[in-house]
Formats: C-alpha cells, sequence, structure tokens
C-alpha cells in the first residue's frame, strides 16, 4: 500500500529524491479515493516501478502541504522529483495516472523501453508471477465487473492460493495480453504460465469436476 505521510517532515522525505515519488492527496470520505488507492497499490507491485515512491497525503489533516500544493478537490495526485512537482492528475483516472507514472519514470532512469519485445517480457513474468494467476478487473476485495466477482468466488470456494492484476491500471498489460494469448477478453485465468481461460470455461471446469485439478495443476 501507498505510504502513508504523517507530517511535513516525513512529505519531505517522500519527495527529495531523484527517483519519482507519487502523492495522492487523499480525503477518505471520497470514495474515488479508494480507487486511485487501488491503482497505486497496483503499480507498486510491479517489477518496473520498484524504484518509484508511492505515499499518501490526507488532505483535510495536513491543510499546510494541500494549500502549498493548490489541492482544490480529492482525489488529486502530484507527481515529484528531486522535491519538485513535475506532474499532476485531478480526480480518478486509472488510465491517465498510469501513463503519467510510465512517462515520468521512463525519463527517471531512460531504460524503460516499451518496445514489442520488453512488453512480450513483461507480460510473461506478470503471468508467472504464481502459479495461479488471474487477470481481472480490480482485485479480489472490489471487483469492477460482474465476471470479475464471480471468477473470484469461484477461486474462493476452491480454496486455492493465487494472486491477481488489476488490468484497469495498465491499459498497456490490457491490450496486450488479449494479443499475446489470443484471448479478448477478461477475466484471464492462468495456471502454471499457461492460460486456463475465462469465466465460461472455468464455470464448465467446475460443472464438471475437472477445476480443483486444473488449479493444482
Amino acid at each position: 500500500m501507498p505510504e502513508l505521510i504523517k507530517d511535513n517532515g516525513s512529505f519531505q522525505e517522500i519527495i527529495k529524491g531523484n527517483q519519482l515519488s507519487v502523492v495522492h492527496f487523499s480525503a477518505d470520505w471520497v470514495e474515488q479515493c479508494k480507487q486511485v488507492d487501488d491503482v497505486m497499490d497496483s503499480l507498486s507491485k510491479q517489477p518496473e516501478y520498484a524504484n518509484v515512491k508511492f505515499a499518501k497525503c490526507l488532505a483535510e489533516e495536513l491543510d499546510e502541504i494541500s494549500l502549498k500544493y493548490n489541492i482544490e478537490a480529492a482525489p488529486t495526485i502530484i507527481l515529484f522529483r528531486s522535491g519538485k512537482d513535475v506532474d499532476k492528475v485531478n480526480g480518478a483516472d486509472p488510465a491517465k495516472l498510469t501513463a503519467k507514472i510510465k512517462q515520468n519514470n521512463t525519463e527517471v532512469d531512460n531504460v524503460n523501453d516499451k518496445s514489442g519485445d520488453n512488453l512480450e517480457q513483461r507480460l510473461k513474468s506478470l503471468i508467472n508471477k504464481h502459479k495461479v494467476m488471474l487477470f481481472m478487473k480490480g482485485n479480489p476485495e472490489t471487483p469492477r465487473c460482474g465476471f470479475s466477482r464471480q471468477i473470484i468466488e469461484i477461486l474462493k470456494s476452491s480454496g486455492v492460493a493465487y494472486d491477481s492484476f488489476d488490468i484497469l491500471s495498465d491499459e498497456e498489460v490490457r491490450q496486450g495480453l488479449k494479443t499475446y494469448s489470443d484471448w479478448p477478453t477478461y477475466p484471464q485465468l492462468y495456471v502454471n504460465g499457461e492460460l486456463l481461460g475465462g469465466l465460461d470455461i472455468i464455470k464448465e471446469m467446475q460443472a464438471a469436476g475437472e477445476l480443483e485439478s486444473a488449479l493444482k495443476g
């Protein structure tokens, strides 16, 4: 999860480095802030963003910081480098936020080349991140479509350990995986690096009593 900024001192510590720092100015009572938290949490777990600092600032509690950076509403996300704000996203816009972080992180290290080969390597890495890997809309705690919710319920009932990736947090993965696996819809469930199928196939396997053994590999 993004690190919670407690005071101005911890805020300055977060933003002072040369690496990219992403600060979400949030309010607990604003529902959209939870969506931003989920996106940032998902991005923070991806290897290519290991050098990025993700943090959360409660805008109303740390009002001096909010005033300094002209925070008028939550959620607002500001990107910092070397203590200076370099970019900004107003509102809950996962695609725009992901794009901004990618762009600015690429400028930091100049190695994040998004060629087709690198995308394929990244997809392979994500697919093999866990023995059972689910690509879905949202996360297991907050599915963002009915199909994703149903497959989560099936996996929970099976008792199998699994990991997931929110394809709404990364448009490149969302589109690239469709081509890579020749499967146009989500969710997609992988076991041992191989596509098992989408919701319909998983439901058919469950009905036939074949799902448990397939998940165990």
